[in-house]
């Protein structure tokens, strides 16, 4: 009989390591049991490590929720660059892909991020964070739509995050399926891109 291997010892991890492993297991008890059985003490003992390293990585609970909330927000606008370095100069592919970027990312998160929202509402700290995302994912869609149809008001640019929204959510709950979230979408973009667009004197003649 063969003897038995040798336990291998824990690695220690980095703090950044340390900080992804938290983010992650924190995701997933969300995922399980949603934020209102969320505890720092549970996070902790999920990931077999003491309350004071969690307390030290994220302050308070509320800290963990940004955390998750500024994670969703930076893979939404990596996924929309990404996309956009990958496609021609035209507006209905573009549109399209800002449209499928903010949808399937919504739908990527599911649930989680719904009551990670939810449990944030009245916070300074996520007001702060929104505005702050919204601004930098609406800036590109800016640089994005304008080269295509010329400039484009806030206002406009904030009614595709509503419109995103909203359709993200019926799409969760079933309500419509991703393909029609997604085609509203793009409707909705095209819309706002072209709204003060003046045609071209090929368009007129």
């Amino acid at each position: 009989m063969s003897e038995p291997s040798p336990v291998s010892p824990r690695r220690r991890m980095s703090k950044q390591q340390r900080h992804t492993q938290l983010l992650q297991v924190a995701r997933e008890l969300i995922r399980d049991a949603g934020t209102g059985e969320f505890t720092l003490a549970r996070l902790a003992d999920r990931a077999g490590v003491t309350k004071p390293l969690v307390y030290d990585h994220f302050g308070d609970r509320d800290g963990v929720l940004a955390e998750l909330y500024r994670e969703f927000e930076a893979r939404q606008r990596e996924t929309l660059r990404a996309a956009l370095g990958e496609t021609e100069p035209d507006l209905p592919p573009v549109a399209d892909l800002v449209a499928g970027a903010y949808i399937d990312c919504c739908l990527a998160e599911g649930r989680e991020l719904a009551d990670v929202v939810a449990a944030l509402t009245g916070s300074a700290t996520l007001n702060r964070l929104r505005q702050e995302a919204e601004a930098a994912y609406l800036d590109m869609c800016r640089e994005a739509l304008t080269p295509l149809a010329g400039p484009i008001d806030t206002a406009g640019l904030q009614a595709i995050v509503g419109a995103g929204d909203a359709l993200a959510r019926s799409a969760l709950d079933g309500r419509i399926s991703p393909e029609r979230a997604r085609d509203a979408l793009a409707r909705v973009v095209t819309a706002v891109a072209t709204e003060n667009r003046h045609p071209t004197s090929e368009e007129t003649s």
